[in-house]
């Protein structure tokens, strides 16, 4: 990695080809790489808490730029997929681990992260974004929290993550609706902070992580841990209930329903059973 002195751009192989990394300056670059949707899944998100911690242990990076290659900044998990397989009766291999503790060492990383959301941020994909101190995203942008449209319980620590960013009713009734919002809503709702031209969102996103590694990198990180309080906890406690309540909402007619509609493209027809 570059050293501290030296602004020069530094591109990371990872282990894994879904995950990229390049830093220039005091800024990484953390790119998904699953286009056009960047659905994720236990093995996505566990690659990209391992980059984090890895930036975190270089004194050389003080902010980190989330990004996605592609149309979608991330379209959530791959429902449908696990919807067919059942259908056709194939049996979900037990994961070692769960993608929300995953997702909780996302949350145990020290460096401010800013989101780059240039495109659809749905379901989880909202959550991985709202993981991030910061999110810049264009008009062309949708973000919903579409789980009750399909049958389902919000997850990813996102009913902690969401009433904190725009009040729990707001909260509210994007969870109950799955409403999708475009980015200039979602700006003045508080769901995401700049609001720029789709093509500027990863520059704008760069240009704000090097204002903030402009600071001192301990007390920028000290200070983000005062202010994020107990999110950790509440982050844990969360998921930990969301797990649970979609575990039992999967194996409902509503659930499979919801999911083809949404698919499909059309309204479910739900029957509450």
């Amino acid at each position: 990695m570059a050293g501290a002195g030296h602004p020069t751009t530094t591109e990371i192989i990872m282990s894994e080809p879904e995950i990229g990394v390049s830093i220039e300056g005091h800024v990484a670059t953390v790119e998904l790489r699953r286009p056009p949707n960047n659905f994720l899944d236990v093995e996505l998100i566990g690659e990209l808490a391992t980059a984090l911690e890895t930036l975190d242990r270089d004194n050389n990076v003080r902010a980190v730029v989330l990004a996605a290659a592609g149309k979608h900044f991330c379209a959530g998990a791959n429902l449908k997929k696990r919807v067919d397989d059942e259908a056709a009766g194939k049996k979900q291999v037990a994961q070692p681990r769960h993608l929300y503790h995953e997702a909780q060492r996302l949350v145990l990383t020290k460096k401010p992260i800013i989101a780059a959301v240039q495109g659809s941020a749905i379901g989880a994909g909202l959550g991985l974004a709202l993981v991030a101190d910061f999110r810049v995203t264009c008009k062309e942008a949708r973000l919903a929290a579409n789980f009750a449209a399909m049958g389902y319980h919000p997850g990813f620590g996102m009913t902690v993550t969401l009433p904190r960013l725009v009040g729990h009713q707001t909260a509210k009734w994007l969870f109950l609706t799955g409403k999708r919002i475009p980015g200039d809503e979602a700006v003045a709702m508080g769901l995401a902070d700049r609001l720029v031209a789709q093509e500027d969102v990863r520059k704008v996103a760069q240009e704000m992580a090097a204002e903030l590694a402009k600071c001192g990198p301990l007390a920028v990180q000290a200070t983000r841990e005062t202010l994020n309080g107990d999110l950790f906890a509440a982050f844990r406690a969360a998921t930990e209930r969301e797990a649970f309540i979609q575990m039992m909402l999967r194996e409902t007619n509503d659930f499979k329903e919801g999911v083809k509609a949404g698919f499909d493209r059309r309204d479910p027809v739900f029957t509450g059973s």
